[in-house]
């Protein structure tokens, strides 16, 4: 396909910023196929788009790393290794959050509605749950590294059964942000403008700045996390799928699966505090 055919992983991991383009044309793909054919679900079916676009590219990389777990005897360089990968992973997702966060201030309210329907009763089930003052509030903190730590297994799951199955709650968690971003900006440029007439450049670049840092500040190590888990997932799987577990190799791919996922929990902890204590404070 030609989606397929944009990116493989050794020029991603080479060149990771180009994954930021990507992602953003998948996702502006995605956006547009939904709405033309699918209009009434587009909301869930341009998940399902930017997962089948990235696929390939997720699932190749997988298999790349996996193969560095047969020939590589130094974990540290082997975790250095799949650094790259979760680098281009990174920018891969962010440009999808980016792309969704633009064409949630680009189109017309009635699309949105209907474009990130599900995406923006999340948000306000999340808002719901966090509200209030949150700060120095230890059990909202253990609420949401317990939310993070689900979805990290279900990552985990996912890649363990269907190979690159992470990359559709990577993808569902991108339009969320996305949302979220979107919002936020439309927000504050609306009061902006009731209460000044007219936004001002430097405004309008504030009120970005502003909603991009918001999500960003704990956004950027929970998605890592995620990350994390979803190539451990993914690692595991093709092992056994190439029946490396028959093999002495095997135990090192049970110590780099082990040490991915204790790096991503890691991720998740430094996340959830981010969240509870320092997000609130600063917004």
């Amino acid at each position: 396909m030609v989606v397929e055919s944009l990116m493989f992983p050794l020029k991603a991991e080479k060149k990771p910023w180009q994954m930021f383009f990507i992602g953003f044309l998948y996702t502006t793909i995605g956006i547009f196929l939904a709405l033309w054919i699918f209009r009434d679900q587009a909301s869930l079916v341009m998940v399902f788009m930017i997962t089948m676009a990235s696929l390939p590219i997720f699932y190749n990389t997988i298999k790349l790393e996996e193969s560095k777990d047969m020939i590589m005897d130094s974990e540290t360089a082997l975790i250095k290794e799949h650094n790259k990968a979760i680098v281009f992973f990174m920018y891969l997702f962010i440009g999808i959050t980016i792309a969704c966060a633009v064409w949630y201030l680009v189109l017309p309210n009635q699309t949105i509605n209907s474009l990130f329907d599900k995406q923006i009763g999340t948000i306000q089930a999340i808002n719901n749950q966090v509200s209030g003052h949150v700060i120095h509030n230890l059990s909202i903190f253990w609420k949401i590294l317990f939310n993070n730590m689900k979805v990290l297994a279900f990552s985990i799951l996912f890649a363990l059964i269907y190979g690159a199955g992470a990359i559709f709650i990577l993808a569902w968690n991108a339009t969320v942000i996305g949302a979220a971003i979107g919002n936020f900006i439309r927000s504050n440029i609306s009061s902006y403008t009731s209460s000044l007439g007219m936004l001002e450049a430097g405004n309008y670049f504030h009120v970005v700045s502003l909603g991009l840092l918001k999500y960003s500040i704990h956004g950027i190590p929970e998605i890592a996390a995620y990350f994390y888990g979803g190539l451990a997932g993914g690692i595991l799987s093709v092992a056994l799928i190439r029946k490396h577990f028959k093999t002495e190799k095997f135990s090192k791919v049970m110590v780099d699966f082990s040490e991915l996922v204790l790096i991503a929990i890691g991720f998740l902890v430094a996340g959830a505090f981010l969240e509870v204590y320092i997000t609130p404070a600063l917004f």
